[in-house]
């Protein structure tokens, strides 16, 4: 298993189905997961897609610029850091994000966001 492969899979399948239908990413979480959504913590694949689906623009468009990762502990998880640009519809002007995922190997063979950091990069 190539560990740049799988980032990038996995980046391209959550950007894709955020732009889309954030609900769809509520099977990438467990009740253990967490995300810091600027800041504020929100902890559960429900809550957290509930904090998704609620945030204050209803369509985007990421466009990644840069996928980093790296493996991470003994059980085979693995880190991803990821920056780009996130176009929300009727803004002229595209905002910087940065966002890191730790996954976790389902026993199924799949991965699952342990942890989920999103920020916006404000120049």
């Amino acid at each position: 298993m190539d560990p740049d492969a799988v980032a990038k899979a996995f980046v391209e399948h959550y950007y894709t189905t955020f732009d889309a239908n954030r609900g769809g990413l509520a099977n990438l979480y467990q009740e253990g997961s967490m995300l810091t959504f600027e800041g504020q913590k929100v902890q559960g694949s429900q809550s957290i897609v509930s904090k998704l689906t609620s945030l204050p623009f209803q369509q985007c468009q990421h466009s990644i610029t840069t996928v980093d990762c790296q493996p991470s502990g003994p059980a085979g998880g693995m880190l991803v850091f990821v920056s780009g640009n996130l176009q929300l519809v009727g803004e002229q002007h595209a905002l910087n994000f940065s966002q890191m995922f730790h996954l976790m190997p389902t026993p199924q063979g799949s991965f699952y966001v342990l942890n989920d950091i999103f920020r916006l990069n404000y120049a």
